[in-house]
């Protein structure tokens, strides 16, 4: 099936890069795809805050496929990423989208064969794409020329800054005196990003495509509260109620990624992690499995999850309180890309839902507020669900119909469809029975609050009364902590 592909077409792109794109299936250019076309002058240095999933990558590789002056030999273009996986993905749009052209690349990347880069370096590569500490390497050793490279891209500069790459972005662009054109890449402009372009951008047009924090439109947020007890197992049960086909669940730590990855796995969930502990073939394995299908969860960190482009995410699970904001909006973002619909599922305990509806209280951002789900609840939608799959129209080949017609003559129709249905559930996870315990820590939680209150107007009051000559309340005395009651005796008496 041919794309039309004339929504690319008025931009002047040459046939080359119009057949690569029909290929891949693009019909329309994104936002910032547009905007970076429209720019009246390709040379300038230019500043982009756009969100991810945005299309930046190939905002910034068709200007400058389409540019030329890529003539192999020695470096020209080099594209600086915070991650292996994001490098690397660029590396692979790079390669397609330059197929028909004769333009080759070479990927800088820790934790990878350095002779390869090597190797890939002096058959001429056009355009290299690294992370900031492998490519500050070659360029110490000599092995990355830098004399011919006109254009430098820093892709999601935010995030390099965040990583603690600073130092190494610097000698970067200082060993670049010759370059033409800096274009920084980012979705957020902290202090930091600001005083870079500041220092090494000249003039830069700013093209800000982000318009307020409630960016992801296409992502519908729900917070779950499960007991503080019982978190992962209120995890279990928020998956099954949500049944995600490619889900991508965030937490704080590397340890916490496998901890949790290997639990959900032995209840029967499809999961692996990736971590920046992890070495190059393991975290490619990794990603590979879930691109393919075959692992459903992948359980990661925020920086090893930096940067992924993976089709199809239909769920991100963030699995514990988000340290801001923008890690909350960053999480979010692996779904619902390109105009896809996603869902960004929260999994947190009754004090983080109390931080959350603060985090986001001043934002546009909606989200739905919802309990974990019990145990009988899971249970009926999956045997809704079980039984419309059952009873479709799909067609039955005879010789299962012939076995079936010889099992009923040999035993009793609904003791038959219950062993049926025993054996073909028996690898399922089962959810738990949270109900009551989430009910318990709600209750507490606001004695939690009227206390910590208490305590501070107890502090308060004494110290007024050392300003003012104020006598405290009196002392409680030992025959106030006992109920009259013989039944209560030994008991102390709660004060609020």
């Amino acid at each position: 099936m041919s794309i039309n592909v004339n929504g690319f077409k008025k931009y002047g792109l040459s046939e080359r890069l119009l057949d690569a794109i029909e290929a891949k299936g693009f019909a329309s250019p994104t936002p910032v795809q547009r905007e970076m076309l429209n720019l009246d002058s390709f040379k300038r240095d230019v500043i982009v805050r756009a969100k991810t999933g945005s299309g930046k990558t190939l905002a910034f590789l068709l200007p400058i496929y389409n540019e030329g002056n890529l003539d192999s030999g020695s470096p020209k273009v080099l594209i600086l990423s915070p991650t292996r996986e994001l490098a690397l993905q660029t590396n692979a749009e790079a390669c397609w989208l330059g197929q028909n052209q004769d333009i080759s690349t070479a990927s800088l990347v820790g934790g990878m064969d350095m002779a390869k880069q090597i190797r890939e370096l002096r058959k001429g590569a056009s355009i290299v794409i690294g992370t900031p500490g492998r490519t500050l390497d070659h360029l110490r050793q000599g092995t990355l020329k830098p004399e011919g490279i006109h254009s430098i891209i820093l892709d999601e500069g935010d995030r390099m800054l965040d990583m603690g790459f600073k130092e190494e972005l610097e000698a970067i662009l200082q060993a670049l005196p010759k370059k033409k054109r800096t274009w920084l890449f980012s979705a957020t402009m902290p202090e930091e990003v600001m005083t870079i372009s500041k220092k090494y951008l000249n003039e830069p047009l700013c093209i800000d495509l982000v318009e307020d924090e409630n960016q992801h439109s296409d992502i519908e947020h729900e917070i779950y509260t499960v007991p503080q007890r019982f978190a992962f197992e209120g995890l279990v049960n928020v998956l099954l109620w949500e049944s995600p086909t490619k889900g991508l669940i965030f937490c704080r730590t590397k340890a916490e990624t496998m901890e949790i990855a290997k639990k959900l796995s032995a209840k029967g969930f499809k999961a692996l992690c990736l971590n920046g502990d992890m070495t190059q073939r393991e975290r490619s394995a990794s990603l590979g499995a879930f691109k393919s299908g075959q692992t459903s969860l992948l359980v990661a960190t925020n920086v090893a999850a930096r940067g992924l482009d993976v089709p199809g995410v239909d769920y991100v699970v963030q699995y514990g309180l988000p340290d801001d904001l923008e890690t909350f909006i960053h999480r979010s973002g692996r779904t619902g890309r390109a105009g896809a619909h996603g869902k960004d599922v929260l999994v947190l305990t009754p004090q983080e839902t109390r931080h959350i509806k603060q985090m986001i209280g001043k934002t546009k951002i909606k989200a739905k507020w919802l309990t974990v789900p019990n145990r009988n609840d899971i249970n009926k939608k999956r045997k809704i669900e079980y039984e419309k799959d059952l009873l479709g129209t799909d067609e039955v080949d005879e010789d299962v119909l012939t076995w079936a017609g010889e099992l009923l003559e040999k035993s009793d129709p609904a003791t038959l469809v219950a062993k049926l249905l025993k054996r073909t559930n028996a690898d399922s996870a089962g959810g738990y029975d949270l109900e009551e315990e989430l009910k318990r820590e709600l209750k507490r939680e606001p004695l939690k609050r009227k206390d910590s209150s208490w305590a501070k107007g107890k502090k308060d009051m004494h110290s007024i009364s050392r300003d003012k000559k104020i006598k405290p309340r009196r002392k409680i005395r030992s025959s106030d902590l006992f109920l009259a009651e013989p039944q209560n005796l030994g008991k102390k008496r709660r004060y609020n």
